[in-house]
């Protein structure tokens, strides 16, 4: 099983970027999809999480303006940015509770980081 992430790239402030991650191999089931960042020096932290019925949560500091969604079809999970702040600039990963073939419990996923850079 693996998460690839895509979308990462460089955005003028106030611009929009939209990233993607998608789920590769063999599983049963997906639950929750999450996405993080980090910059150098600070810890992980959870920017959108949403479940695999469709609740969402978000950072208080991207209420507003970035939205996440998932296409269960393609077992991917989006998050469109705007409104973009110099401060939003990091490394962004994706996350997901997977179920392999071999068991009904959910293990933690990680997709590869993906750099967005945001410009003043």
């Amino acid at each position: 099983v693996q998460l690839q992430a895509s979308g990462g790239g460089l955005a003028q402030a106030g611009g929009s970027l939209r990233l993607s991650c998608a789920a590769s191999g063999s599983f049963r089931s997906i639950g929750d999809m999450r996405w993080y960042r980090q910059t150098p020096g600070k810890q992980r932290e959870l920017v959108a999480g949403i479940t695999s019925g469709g609740s969402i949560n978000y950072a208080d500091s991207v209420k507003g303006r970035f939205t996440i969604s998932r296409d269960n079809a393609k077992n991917t999970v989006y998050l469109q940015m705007s409104g973009l702040k110099p401060e939003d600039t990091a490394v962004y990963y994706c996350y997901a509770d997977i179920s392999p073939l071999y068991s009904g419990s959910h293990y933690p996923y990680w997709g590869q980081g993906t750099l967005v850079t945001v410009s003043s």
